[in-house]
């Protein structure tokens, strides 16, 4: 058997990892084609794309293969779900040293495949391509079922603010993992694959929410882009978010506020809303603020002030993760 994807080739390579994949009934004709056919009932796609380059959003070290297929479909499955619809496909565009083991990129593809089916979605074609480094490019779809998109810009004076998910754990995991440690577990697990609440994007949009986004560069920085989108001032309150005692104990070891990864951390694709005042949220819907306004200048504040710390990741600005 060859071992490497140079070794095997394009055309074999593209045999080994379509052979992995599976089906759902959205999918009307799947890899092999010039072009996948998705059912689209609504008529309407959602479609979002992301990158994720090695080095910049993920170390082999760190993460196994599987890992990384994990993490870079849901991060695209998590803005899907953001939008109030639900997931349906994934397209695949994925850049590889020759020598980079055919193992390798057919566990990355079973972290894909396994992610989309815990969405529901499934992987529907793609393409690979000879480069240097290894860089995942997926492109996800998702059908509204005859809903409105719940956008960024409908926030409104008085809405609440309440986030269901994790915050701060991948960015805990982070620290921990910068630091040559593998514990605690769960956050490190955090980091290399987040576990975005799917089933929260649709179920918020039945609720009302006005706005809503996922957050993948840090609540403060995604809010913000609620805030100017809708024209408001969204203010949070530090007293009613939750730290697990084990992110005090990073945050202690480490010297960091642990509120600054919950306010600044991403990566861990909570879903994050605002909804009317007398809505009745679920129980793992927790809320954390309010919307204020309409405002001249549209800014997240924590606890009535301008937030002091870092804004959130910066793909131009921050370090490597």
């Amino acid at each position: 058997m060859k071992g490497t994807v140079g070794e095997l080739g394009e055309f074999g390579l593209i045999d080994r990892l379509t052979s992995r994949l599976t089906t759902t009934p959205a999918v009307r004709l799947g890899p092999g084609d010039d072009a996948a056919v998705v059912a689209a009932p609504d008529r309407r796609v959602v479609a979002s794309t992301d990158l994720l380059l090695e080095g910049r959003h993920f170390r082999r070290d760190w993460s196994t293969a599987y890992d990384v297929g994990r993490k870079s479909a849901a991060q695209n499955l998590a803005d899907i779900a953001a939008m109030g619809a639900v997931p349906t496909a994934l397209l695949l565009g994925l850049v590889v040293p020759a020598q980079l083991p055919v193992t390798w990129a057919a566990e990355l593809m079973d972290g894909i495949r396994d992610e989309a089916q815990v969405a529901g979605a499934a992987v529907v074609g793609g393409d690979v391509v000879r480069g240097d480094s290894i860089t995942v490019a997926i492109t996800a779809l998702g059908d509204l079922r005859g809903h409105e998109p719940v956008t960024r810009s409908g926030a409104h004076p008085g809405d609440i603010v309440a986030y269901t998910g994790w915050l701060g754990w991948s960015a805990a995991g982070h620290a921990v993992l910068s630091r040559g440690f593998r514990s605690p577990r769960a956050f490190v697990e955090a980091h290399r694959r987040p576990e975005p609440p799917y089933h929260a994007g649709p179920a918020a949009a039945g609720l009302g929410a006005t706005a809503m986004t996922d957050v993948s560069d840090g609540l403060v920085a995604d809010l913000g882009h609620i805030a100017q989108a809708s024209t408001v001032r969204i203010d949070l309150r530090s007293g009613l978010v939750d730290i697990p005692s084990q992110m005090s104990d990073i945050g202690q070891a480490v010297g960091i506020d642990p509120l600054q990864w919950v306010f600044t951390g991403g990566e861990d694709h909570a879903i994050v809303a605002t909804f009317p005042p007398d809505v009745k949220l679920p129980a793992r819907w927790k809320v954390i603020g309010e919307v204020l306004g309409p405002s001249a200048q549209p800014q997240v504040t924590v606890d009535g002030a301008p937030w002091t710390g870092d804004g959130g990741w910066d793909h131009f600005g921050d370090a490597e993760t």
